[in-house]
Parts: structure tokens; sequence; C-alpha cells
């Protein structure tokens, strides 16, 4: 949260609005894609991120902290909602949330630096590139398959459908269009940069 004398100055101000447009602006439909790939409708996806925003938003932490949705969470959840139901999947998470308060305060943070640093970021990578893999069916607004390793062997079926299908041709070159943009735009003129990448290549992408 910032502080009063943070709010009187006009720089930190329009910084703060600008950067809480483009999270919001990426995180609406993050959340709809999470909830939907966790096995959960979208609307529960929309309510969430309102609900997280606004209660993580009043409490204190980090000022770089971001409090939206985790794509890397997908995976657990997604588990969660098949072997347990939807209905279970409140008091998991309620439960969840209680063991990470209680480890809080209890300091047992110290402890998880034992784990090794190359083990976080294999998982990292992994779940990284079962989001790639999706979102390469999704720019091209194809059914894609249920698991990682069918994404990857689908892969010369889904260049295929792009090169044959003009649909999904439109559809794929709007996607990577907008990832041009993201990494052509830090290489433009600081004017130009006023305006941050996300924003610029959303607002290009739904032109």
């Amino acid at each position: 949260m910032i502080s009063v004398k943070e709010l009187k100055n006009p720089h930190v101000v329009r910084r703060d609005l600008l950067a809480s447009l483009v999270v919001f602006l990426v995180a609406l439909p993050l959340c709809v894609g999470v909830a939907v790939a966790s096995g959960v409708p979208a609307e529960l996806g929309l309510v969430t991120g309102i609900v997280g925003g606004l209660v993580v938003g009043m409490l204190p932490g980090s000022k770089l902290q971001v409090s939206g949705p985790a794509a890397g969470l997908t995976v657990l959840v997604y588990e969660a909602v098949t072997e347990f139901g939807l209905a279970t999947l409140g008091p998991i998470v309620l439960a969840a949330g209680l063991v990470q308060v209680v480890l809080g305060v209890a300091r047992f943070g110290r402890w998880f630096r034992a784990i090794s640093v190359s083990v976080v970021q294999g998982m990292l990578a992994g779940i990284g590139l079962v989001i790639v893999l999706g979102q390469l069916y999704a720019m091209a607004d194809t059914e894609q398959p249920g698991t990682a390793l069918a994404k990857l062997a689908g892969l010369p079926g889904l260049a295929a459908e792009i090169v044959t299908d003009n649909e999904a041709m439109t559809a794929f070159g709007l996607g990577a269009g907008t990832v041009a943009v993201l990494l052509i735009w830090p290489k433009l003129p600081a004017r130009v940069r006023l305006v941050p990448a996300p924003l610029a290549a959303v607002g290009l992408a739904t032109a």
C-alpha cells in the first residue's frame, strides 16, 4: 500500500494509476483463462480476481507485489478440482492459506531456503512450457489436447492447420503480432515508451 505522503505526489499517483490499468487489462483475461484451464467456471475466476485484488491490496506487503492470478497454480488447482470436486476447492484453498499463515507466524520461511534453486527453476520452467504449448493452440483458436505430451505431439498438426485454415491463420497472426509489439516496443523512442508495452499490445490487438 502507498503512504499518504506518496498520495500527495502527482508523479507517484500517475505512475500507479497507469500501472494499475495495465495490470487490470492483463489480469482480467488471465483470471478467466486460469479458471477455465483449472476446470472451474469462468465467472469464478473473475470473482476470485476481484476479491483477491481488494483484500490483498489492503494488506501490508512489498511495493512490487501484484495481487493477481498465478498461472503456475493452474496444474495444482486442476488436479484438486478433478480429484475432490469443485465444492471442495474452497476449503482446500482456505486450509492452504491457514497453513501459510501459521508457517509465517512460526518463522518457518528460513527453512524453505534449503530447497535448491535449481528445483524451483526446473518446476517453473516445466509449468512455463505447459503454458506456452497451450497458448500456441489458443493463438490459433483451436481446441488443445488435454496433456502436455499430447500438446507437444500435436504441434505438426497445429502448424498444418494454421497454414491451411484462414481463420486459424488470422487468429495466430493476431497473437504473433501482439508478441511482436511486446518485443519491439522497448526499442522505440522514449516518448512512445511512455505507454507501457502490454497496454500498447492489448490496445493495438483490439483496435
